[in-house]
């Protein structure tokens, strides 16, 4: 019952920090081009890199924290679901080379993110 609590617990502030940051950035730059989604998973990405691999070799730490940052954190935080709805409204109303270059950036930096968190864990850990 412990993990449940714990993944509620990182889902609640998960799914805040997404609105703030969401919200914060669009209210900066428009939401034309989808700059706070593309954000969110960027940072989710090396946030998930980061946190599995830290926790994977710092096995004396309580197992909870699995559940906290990967499972609860970042599973309200990151926004993929979205993204995958901007790439689709983006095809659907004719902008495909925007839709293109967003979906092949999210892929490509996203993995530079997520292999930059695993290697910044390793070293610090």
């Amino acid at each position: 019952m412990e993990k449940y609590l714990y993944i509620a617990v990182g889902g609640a502030l998960g799914s805040m920090a997404r609105f703030w940051m969401g919200s914060t950035i669009a209210n900066r730059v428009g939401t034309k081009i989808p700059y706070g989604t593309f954000l969110i998973n960027m940072l989710a990405c090396f946030v998930i890199g980061f946190s599995i691999t830290f926790l994977t070799r710092r096995a004396g730490l309580n197992p909870a924290w699995r559940f906290l940052l990967p499972v609860g954190f970042v599973g309200a935080f990151s926004t993929f679901s979205t993204y995958e709805w901007e790439t689709f409204s983006n095809i659907r109303n004719g902008a495909f080379v925007l839709a293109i270059a967003y979906a092949i950036g999210s892929l490509v930096l996203g993995f530079v993110a997520v292999w930059g968190g695993s290697a910044i864990a390793e070293f610090v850990s």
